[in-house]
């Protein structure tokens, strides 16, 4: 999403657990405020998993992370384009080379707004997601210089069928990837945008399109990794680089910056905790080496082969 709108706001000193009784919401709506002040204190109910989670996923068997992609072809993904139908890879914008998920533009002469997805098929609501990636070459024809050096990651998105043709971004969360211009100006990666929905931040419903990390200015072609645990939508960390550069939770769904969705996919208000992952093309080529997750949800009975005590939610049927 635009890098512009990842400037205004300054990392946080407040972390996400102490946003939720007393969260200022602002009050749109007697129903609305309720909505939001359930979801804050299911987060603050977490803090204590979460911090444990975090080091006990830390410690996680590496046979218990699980390849997204299997670095040969996109099995398991669909691509949504604006402009096109679903499952359309227009100009093989998503494709694989030499073991890395590449998001090219070279078959395009004009990136005329196409901003594009690349889908996970199987929905996700408590886990561990690892990708790393690095900005390569130069932006497509005609992309806006906001899109240059930025794409990123959605979490919780709505399902790709859901998308009409014309819809530019899918309801979700994201977790932004930036690029440095080598001008100095400061341009953290690692911020979190909201298409279709808020979050609350240092205490508030924050409304903001996009909230800045406190991560680095990276500029040049160098790999990163960004890491994101995602607790429902009660509680999501960002890292980069193996340090937290951002800590937000409460995420609804609301405010703009999406269009040409269905209306009924935009329930304002409730609560958003669950859903796809989805690696964008926003108009400047970038590659993947790894996209690998660690399902956060499964078998808490510890009498059972499949129990894992990192879990945080519970799945009978993975027992």
């Amino acid at each position: 999403m635009s890098g512009r709108d990842a400037l205004e706001r300054q990392p946080a000193d407040v972390p996400v657990e102490q946003t939720a009784a007393d969260a200022g919401v602002p009050e749109a709506s007697a129903a609305r405020a309720r909505r939001v002040a359930g979801c804050a204190a299911v987060g603050l109910a977490l803090v204590a998993v979460a911090a444990a989670t975090i080091g006990a996923a830390q410690d996680a068997p590496a046979e218990d992370w699980f390849p997204l992609f299997n670095g040969r072809d996109l099995d398991g993904w669909v691509v949504k384009i604006r402009g096109h139908e679903l499952g359309d890879n227009f100009a093989q914008t998503f494709r694989v080379v030499d073991g890395l998920l590449t998001v090219s533009y070279d078959g395009y002469r004009d990136f005329a707004g196409r901003f594009g997805h690349l889908f996970y098929r199987t929905p996700f609501s408590h886990y561990r997601l690892r990708v790393e990636y690095r900005f390569v070459g130069e932006p497509g024809p005609n992309v806006e210089a906001w899109a240059h050096r930025n794409s990123g990651v959605m979490l919780h998105a709505q399902p790709p069928e859901t998308m009409p043709r014309e819809q530019d971004f899918p309801i979700s969360v994201e977790f932004q990837f930036l690029g440095g211009l080598g001008d100095g100006v400061p341009r953290p990666t690692g911020s979190v945008c909201s298409p279709g929905t808020h979050v609350v931040y240092r205490g508030r419903l924050d409304e903001t399109h996009c909230i800045r990390s406190s991560a680095p200015t990276i500029d040049g072609d160098r790999w990163v990794i960004a890491e994101a645990l995602v607790l429902g939508g009660e509680r999501i960390v960002h890292y980069i680089d193996g340090e937290p550069v951002l800590e937000y939770g409460g995420v609804v769904f609301g405010g703009g910056v999406v269009s040409g969705h269905r209306a009924e996919m935009k329930r304002d208000g409730e609560p958003l905790e669950q859903g796809h992952i989805a690696l964008q093309s926003e108009g400047h080529p970038i590659q993947f080496r790894r996209v690998e997750l660690l399902n956060l949800k499964g078998c808490t009975n510890p009498e059972s082969p499949a129990y894992r005590s990192y879990l945080v939610a519970a799945d009978p049927e993975a027992c």
